[in-house]
């Protein structure tokens, strides 16, 4: 039997924090070293954080790839240097001469399949080293375009004029996306801005859904809720039920007789707790990670 808990909290993240920051809040509160993520939220950032706990941290990487949504505000006009509020304003434009019809024509082109340049300033390595640290070490960092798929791209409100940092005209937008894993929504305000001539970047960001779990599933950071994997792995990966045998060879990462689910990976379950992620292969289950047998 391991020590310590182990388990999985969805934080709603506040402002402020890095995602690394809200790990060590989580190492403090719960008591143990042993604390990761799924999926990076910026400090300006809020919403949905999911983190794993103990042996839990194993199973982030089968939520890592889950689609995400998120609703933003979009500020055209105003272009930074890190693509949200938090840069360095690097150039005004007034946004009051592009028309509403010429934004929502433009924004047709950020949905569905395309290919996306990250920010800069983001947590993807470049030879090795954050590129997040270049940009701070004063290096001029681009990173290759890769395919994302946006899903959805809904106008909530707006356009909207405002007057920008810059004392210009603005123009803002509030949209609710979804989108695939490694999407950027910081990148979709810059390229937007770039597409109508005018510079954009995000003044708001907030997360609200990993996959199926929604901000109504997440606790405050101040209190976080420690939740049991299987409940938690279960709304992702199909559940097969296992006996006192197969739990024992699941769990010394034996071979037991074949199950019958949908796709690729399935969880082991026994008297209410993980034995293992399985796979079936050559007409035999197999462990391709086993927890503890409780």
């Amino acid at each position: 039997m391991s020590n310590g808990p182990s388990g999985f909290v969805l934080v709603n993240k506040p402002a402020g924090p890095t995602s690394h920051g809200v790990v060590a809040a989580l190492r403090r509160s719960l008591a143990t070293r042993k604390v990761g993520h799924a999926g990076t939220l910026d400090p300006m950032a809020t919403g949905l954080l999911i983190a794993g706990v103990g042996r839990a941290t194993r199973l982030l990487t089968y939520l890592v790839g889950l689609d995400k949504a998120y609703t933003a505000t979009i500020r055209l006009g105003e272009a930074t240097t890190t693509d949200d509020a938090e840069g360095e304003l690097m150039a005004a434009t007034d946004a009051f001469r592009v028309t509403d019809a010429q934004i929502l024509a433009a924004l047709q082109a950020f949905r569905g399949e395309i290919m996306q340049r990250p920010t800069r300033v983001s947590a993807i390595k470049v030879d090795g080293k954050r590129a997040y640290d270049r940009v701070r070490a004063g290096e001029d960092v681009e990173i290759a375009a890769r395919p994302v798929t946006i899903h959805e791209l809904e106008v909530l409100s707006g356009p909207t004029p405002a007057t920008g940092a810059g004392g210009g005209g603005v123009v803002d937008l509030d949209v609710r996306v979804r989108v695939s894993s490694g999407t950027y929504i910081r990148a979709i305000a810059r390229d937007l801005g770039e597409a109508l001539g005018v510079g954009g970047h995000l003044t708001r960001l907030e997360r609200t859904s990993v996959g199926p779990f929604t901000l109504a599933d997440a606790s405050e950071l101040e209190a976080p809720e420690l939740l049991e994997p299987l409940g938690v792995m279960g709304r992702v990966l199909p559940v097969c039920e296992v006996d006192d045998g197969e739990a024992k060879d699941l769990a010394q990462g034996r071979f037991i007789a074949p199950r019958d689910f949908a796709g690729e990976f399935a969880l082991a379950a026994h008297a209410g707790s993980l034995i293992a992620v399985v796979t079936v292969r050559e007409g035999r289950t197999r462990p391709v990670l086993v927890m503890e047998a409780q």
